[in-house]
């Protein structure tokens, strides 16, 4: 499994794993938030997911590493929401299994969810949020779900 990074291109868990430490101790003192968020372009022949990690210095920047795939169209909305959330929940395990979690124990991990109060979606939030948290984690719409909303949504294309 690998990730992209604009700076470093393909990396492994490993290599994120290694990234994260340096990240960290250029300022030790700062705070992070790790943040994991998946969005989706539908067209008819298919659709790209992309899901982003994010370790971000509240108030120093960030980095990110993402990942794209491509499925058959996933047309329905309420079947595209769970599928970009579940995606979300994913890598999450698949970080926390390589022990890139473990770096980051002292700062809240937020999963991003592409629903909000405007549209469709909104029939979707009491639902996939009450899935995100009952697992342990901080939900967050939009407009506060940057993590899929800005950083994956920049990549679907």
């Amino acid at each position: 499994m690998y990730f992209l990074n604009p700076s470093y291109g393909k990396v492994s868990l490993d290599d994120i794993n290694e990234h994260i430490k340096a990240y960290l101790k250029e300022d030790p003192k700062a705070t992070y938030k790790v943040v994991i968020g998946t969005d989706s372009k539908t067209t008819q022949k298919c659709s790209i997911i992309v899901t982003a990690f994010i370790i971000h210095r509240v108030g120093k920047g960030a980095r990110f590493y993402y990942q794209k795939v491509k499925s058959k169209p996933l047309i329905d909305l309420r079947y595209r929401i769970y599928k970009e959330t579940e995606l979300s929940l994913t890598v999450m395990d698949q970080l926390k299994q390589h022990g890139i979690t473990d770096l980051l124990a002292d700062w809240p991990i937020e999963i991003h969810l592409d629903v909000g109060q405007q549209g469709e979606t909104r029939k979707l939030i009491q639902e996939v949020v009450g899935w995100v948290t009952s697992v342990g984690y901080v939900a967050k719409i939009k407009p506060n779900a940057y993590g899929a909303s800005a950083v994956a949504d920049k990549y679907t294309r």
